[in-house]
């Protein structure tokens, strides 16, 4: 089915690409950081403190260039409340990181070590961090949300306390060393907030190589970052795979951190080709030394059934289509994959309502490089997909975003299950369990774990009625505690997780590099936590006010630069402001 949508939007012209640096200059670069590794291991806390103060200034001072940039190669109007999209997924959550990381360096300065709300042993004997909230500014950005980072099983209090921020209190505990961060394409916080993980987190100092996607960006990444290029911790480059595999295999490179597909990080580990995936089978990699990533998923939505009223429905139609929409389904952690109770009667009304939210949704460029290549890989093998906008081929600039509903769960190949669509895709698949909805919740769980590609990020969804059974209520929990995602979010897009910087933002552990799923390792973390199992957020079921990430949000573009100078100052002057803006959304 092809749904009709109206106006037209010029698509951006070709931009030039930045040249690739060259060979003499990433050694050169690399020298550089080589010989200021141990200055930077030596640069004591004060001290960072005072770099982080700068970092957030020169953030706010680049965020406007850096953010119409951003918007105005995506296709975006001027004149669009869509152009706030880039300052929530680039500055202000850029703004935060760096806000965040100064408090747990002034706790371990003041204490010893990073101080979340509270840090203990569940019921279940597992160390639980609260992280979320923390103070008012927590409070009022995602006002009812929490958030807690749970460790692994086999990790004591003590142990916990011991680990966290350890690399400021053991001198043993950090070598100097370089970092190789492959900066991801799609979101412009990605590579600068990964970057500091490794210099903040893992004490390394880092060479940035930006994507080609979004290489235009450097120039403003670099000024945000100028404190730390300054001094010699960061470098900037740039270029495509013949520039990332001479820095992958370059000997002054210690450590590599990717964002990207799980793809690029066989070729980069493995190779490519037939010896590629000999290498791979063997379990011989290329590469000795420690990677870690962020791969994406075939991200899941799970539909508890409960009693919503016609406006829930409408809501959550929103809450989801936004998940998908939302830089035009370009995310790692894009819904992919919507599951529902086959025997609830509300069901159908859900589907109607994310159709209806698709149908408003702005119809965007397929920026990304082969979008349109996968959106028909999806579409063919899918005849009832159903497209709101026009198709590639039949004329349009933009690339529609496609529902497709009532999966087959039985079909266990299916590339809506097996394979991130990585473009403005998702699908719908319902789930028999004609007893109860524990039973459907349990039988959810396994399809998300067994059948569902990727360990990355899952969603639920549960009324709050619901939750006063106390049979739903532990089966909503017992499927908290199974999922295996490194984070699981109640009632909203699990990108909250991203956002929150508190938490942790990575796959679940336990994945090899022969089987790498959505990747190893976390980031984000500015309690410092290691041992990390998963993140745990939980939201309202309806907010009071509408969420900055539904692509609905009238208010957007005028409210996130507002939400920007909030992050970067704390000034509760703008609060008003910023409820306004919040209200009209």
């Amino acid at each position: 089915m092809t749904a009709s949508m109206t106006g037209t939007l010029a698509i951006p012209e070709p931009q030039d690409g930045v040249p690739a640096t060259s060979r003499e200059d990433l050694d050169a670069a690399l020298a550089t950081l080589r010989e200021r590794a141990a200055a930077w291991v030596a640069t004591d806390i004060d001290q960072r403190l005072e770099l982080l103060a700068e970092l957030v200034d020169d953030t706010l001072d680049a965020a406007p260039a850096w953010t119409l940039a951003a918007a105005e190669a995506k296709g975006l109007r001027r004149d669009s409340p869509l152009m706030g999209e880039d300052w929530i997924s680039g500055p202000v959550v850029l703004l935060r990181n760096l806000r965040l990381l100064a408090r747990s360096l002034e706790q371990i300065r003041d204490t010893g070590r990073p101080r979340p709300p509270s840090l203990e042993v569940a019921p279940s004997g597992q160390v639980v961090a609260k992280v979320f909230p923390a103070d008012l500014e927590d409070q009022l950005l995602f006002t009812g949300f929490t958030g807690e980072v749970r460790l692994q099983p086999h990790v004591s209090l003590d142990e916990a306390e011991a680990r966290m921020g350890r690399v400021y209190r053991d001198p043993e505990a950090s070598e100097p060393a370089v970092s190789l961060v492959l900066g991801a394409g799609n979101v412009s916080s990605i590579g600068p907030m990964d970057a500091l993980y490794e210099l903040f987190a893992r004490n390394r100092v880092v060479l940035l190589k930006m994507n080609p996607v979004n290489e235009h960006l450097g120039a403003h990444v670099a000024a945000a970052l100028q404190p730390l290029v300054r001094e010699g911790f960061l470098r900037i480059v740039y270029g495509g795979g013949d520039v990332g595999r001479h820095l992958t295999h370059h000997q002054q490179v210690d450590a590599i951190h990717i964002t990207g597909s799980n793809r690029t990080h066989d070729a980069i580990v493995f190779g490519t080709g037939e010896e590629g995936e000999r290498r791979k089978a063997a379990g011989e990699p290329l590469l000795d030394k420690p990677i870690t990533s962020e791969l994406g998923n075939v991200s899941p939505v799970i539909v508890v059934p409960g009693p919503w009223s016609d406006k829930d429905v409408a809501f959550h139609g929103d809450n989801i289509a936004s998940m998908l929409v939302n830089n035009a389904g370009f995310n790692c952690v894009a819904a992919r994959m919507v599951i529902q109770h086959r025997q609830w009667a509300r069901r159908r009304k859900l589907v109607n309502a994310i159709r209806d939210s698709l149908r408003r949704a702005e119809p965007r460029v397929p920026y990304y490089p082969g979008a349109v290549d996968r959106w028909r890989e999806f579409t063919g093998a899918h005849p009832t997909a159903e497209w709101y906008g026009e198709a590639p081929d039949d004329g349009g600039d933009r690339l529609p975003f496609t529902f497709i509903p009532d999966l087959d769960p039985r079909n266990l190949d299916d590339v809506a299950f097996t394979t991130e669509a990585f473009c403005g895709v998702f699908g719908e698949v319902a789930l028999d369990a004609p007893r109860t909805v524990g039973d459907y919740l349990d039988a959810a769980v396994e399809f998300c774990n067994e059948t569902l590609w990727g360990t990355l990020s899952a969603s639920i969804i549960v009324h709050p009625e619901s939750l006063r059974d106390p049979e739903i209520a532990a089966a909503v929990e017992r499927a908290i505690d199974r999922l295996r995602y490194g984070s699981v979010v109640v009632n909203h897009w699990s990108a909250v997780a991203y956002g929150m910087v508190s938490t942790t933002w990575g796959a679940y552990p336990g994945a090899t590099p022969q089987d790498i799923q959505s990747g190893r390792g976390v980031v984000h973390n500015s309690y410092l936590l290691e041992d990390v199992e998963k993140s745990v957020v939980r939201g309202p079921f309806r907010p009071p006010m509408k969420p900055v990430w539904f692509h609905t949000h009238r208010g957007l573009a005028k409210l996130a630069p507002k939400l920007a100078e909030f992050t970067a100052t704390g000034d509760r002057g703008l609060l008003p402001s910023i409820l306004w803006h919040a209200a009209r959304g």
